[in-house]
């Protein structure tokens, strides 16, 4: 049931490209949040986007917008290796947090931020939210209502050749803190958190295929990157439902006919069947497929292309969209604001988040020591949407 409405006063750290994203979505929720103030390395482009978006104030400066009394929560979308400190920072001035995945670069690091925030009563919430989508909340369903039976496994790919060819100052991607795993592989990692709960055990293997990598793309073409990280990761994980997932992520690969997502059940399979190597659980919409025993045709071989036995499910969640530049990012930190006011989790949380960091840097750890790792923090699975998110709690 919806509790009294509250107005909570929101700052943005970090104007990045994906800044407004994030800020539209919000104005989308004016009687649940309010655009309080934000903040830029640049006082003049603070000031820019604060007419651009209605904030009342700008500042130069993180540690000037964290220190307003009239900021609730700070949403921090600044660079991954800013998230510790101005994370910290915050929560330490009183204020709940939402940031941009990951967490914090490290797990220890991300284990500090949520102690503080139990501590001190506070929230801290983190990207990626797109599992809250229509896809992956229509997935959610199916496997609540039994529809492919108990969890068996799940596979999750990611694998293009890198982002030296379009990105336009790809080193980052290349160095330590990131690679394939630990930049793209956030959203594979909580999609399958949201769906299938914790992880218990990891084991994964993983290679440097490439010491070096040359700039494709523009203002730095022709540039070379050394890489600091494992460009191809692959792993199984071990959930404490009883499935076993399995996890490529990959720098490494020219081109691929994989599904970016698979989850199999005693009765049916999931499945997420996107071409473009960059969608998956990097988007909130999307198409989605299902099969079940009562259509699984084994002995139809070779198969007729025309007929399929898979079904194409309606979404009938909201949040569909499968723009990288116009979406719902930012629907995590509304569901903070009402976890706050009705005293629940916060469905994007900040222990998922750091679950899912340890869950990765482990089977980076497995690959270098060539043994099994068990994990040592959990979390309770996020609690499933209904068709009318978020106006049912509001």
């Amino acid at each position: 049931m919806a509790g009294k409405m509250t107005v909570f006063r929101v700052g943005v750290v970090g104007l990045g490209d994906i800044s407004d994203v994030y800020i539209n979505s919000l104005k989308q929720y004016p009687k649940l949040v309010s655009l309080e103030a934000c903040a830029a390395r640049s006082l003049k482009k603070a000031k820019a986007k604060a007419e651009q978006h209605g904030f009342k104030k700008a500042y130069a400066s993180p540690s000037e917008l964290i220190a307003d009394p009239e900021v609730d929560i700070v949403l921090n979308l600044t660079p991954p290796a800013s998230h510790f400190s101005i994370n910290m920072a915050a929560l330490e001035a009183g204020k709940h947090v939402h940031t941009e995945k990951p967490l914090a670069a490290t797990y220890e690091e991300g284990a500090q931020l949520v102690r503080k925030a139990q501590e001190l009563g506070l929230r801290i919430g983190c990207a990626p939210d797109t599992f809250m989508g229509g896809r992956f909340q229509a997935c959610r369903q199916f496997i609540d209502d039994g529809v492919i039976g108990d969890l068996v496994g799940a596979t999750a790919f990611c694998a293009y050749h890198g982002v030296e060819s379009f990105h336009p100052a790809p080193d980052f991607f290349y160095k330590k803190g990131a690679g394939p795993l630990l930049d793209i592989g956030p959203y594979y990692m909580t999609a399958l958190l949201s769906l299938m709960g914790p992880v218990t055990s990891v084991a994964a293997m993983a290679r440097m295929t490439h010491a070096q990598r040359t700039i494709l793309s523009e203002p730095y073409k022709g540039g070379k990157i050394d890489v600091e990280v494992d460009t191809h990761v692959t792993g199984n994980l071990e959930f404490a439902c009883g499935a076993i997932g399995t996890v490529i992520t990959s720098f490494d690969v020219w081109d691929s006919e994989l599904p970016r997502m698979e989850f199999y059940g005693t009765k049916g399979t999931l499945c997420i069947p996107d071409i473009d190597p960059l969608d998956g659980p990097n988007v909130f919409g999307g198409p989605l497929w299902l099969n079940t025993a009562e259509h699984y045709r084994w002995y139809d071989f070779p198969r007729d292309a025309s007929i399929s036995a898979w079904e194409e499910v309606d979404l009938k969640h909201p949040f569909t969209s499968t723009s990288h530049a116009e979406n719902s990012r930012g629907i995590g930190l509304i569901d903070l604001a009402l976890a706050i006011r009705d005293g629940r989790e916060e469905r994007a949380s900040g222990r998922m988040a750091l679950h899912s960091l340890e869950v990765m840097e482990k089977m980076l750890a497995s690959a270098r020591d060539r043994r099994f790792f068990d994990m040592e923090t959990t979390f309770d699975q996020p609690l499933a949407q209904s068709t009318d998110y978020p106006a049912s709690e509001m």
